[in-house]
């Protein structure tokens, strides 16, 4: 295959998996606390082939826009969001894992857990569970859990040196070989939860304009063909059908 082709290739190809990841942030835009992602791509020049290098597209990572998402009141107790950095820490089954999102509930032990009974921990790694009886559950900014006149822990929020650089995992966790630090200027606000920073009008334009693109590719790779067979034609004389 001729180089112009394969350089128009590789375009097409960051552009399909471009296109995989604006379809994967348009898809939770409503997940609680979700974080977008971009791709990252960069020149990829190849052995000088006659004195002229080649230059192809190479997707080189991805990008994860940290910014916090809007803050939505629920009214319900055992929702809480983060205002500012940070994250909650969950247990799971391969150890603590870390998320953004607070839609927590009472199991029927009263430890407190999110919707995959992974439970929550305070700043001190143990799980919160709350006795039958207990009153009121009230959830104070510096993460203090009480119900009633009853204190069960303290909320624990971490942060990280490079939170970027955290791996996503199912179920809106992260998991980070980094040790977690507290997250000193963070607050906890109870009632709310924080909604997706994806911005759907921004993800349709991009979405659009991937497209454009591939579409533009794709001629190219049209035209290109076209001019290899005339120049096929007219070097063997023969007509192409």
């Amino acid at each position: 295959m001729e180089s112009p082709a394969l350089i128009t290739l590789s375009r097409q190809l960051t552009l399909r998996r471009e296109m995989d990841v604006v379809a994967n942030n348009i898809a939770n835009m409503n997940t609680p606390s979700f974080k977008g992602e971009q791709m990252m791509f960069v020149e990829y020049l190849v052995k000088p082939e006659r004195n002229q290098p080649l230059s192809f597209v190479q997707d080189f990572g991805m990008v994860r826009d940290m910014t916090e998402g809007p803050l939505a009141p629920t009214n319900n107790p055992l929702d809480i969001a983060i205002s500012g950095d940070g994250f909650f820490t969950v247990d799971t089954e391969n150890g603590a894992r870390y998320t953004r999102s607070g839609r927590f509930q009472l199991d029927q032990d009263g430890q407190v857990t999110n919707q995959l009974g992974q439970p929550l921990l305070t700043q001190d790694g143990q799980p919160i569970v709350v006795p039958p009886g207990s009153g009121p559950i009230t959830i104070a900014s510096d993460g203090t859990f009480s119900a009633g006149t009853d204190t069960f822990g303290t909320i624990g929020i971490v942060t990280f040196d490079n939170p970027r650089d955290m791996k996503r995992e199912a179920n809106n966790l992260f998991n980070t070989d980094e040790p977690p630090q507290p997250a000193i200027d963070s607050q906890i606000m109870q009632g709310m939860l924080e909604e997706s920073n994806v911005s759907g009008i921004a993800e349709m334009t991009r979405m659009i304009e991937i497209h454009r693109r591939y579409t533009s590719n794709q001629r190219l790779m049209q035209q290109e063909h076209d001019r290899i067979r005339r120049s096929i034609t007219k070097l063997t004389g023969t007509q192409n059908n």
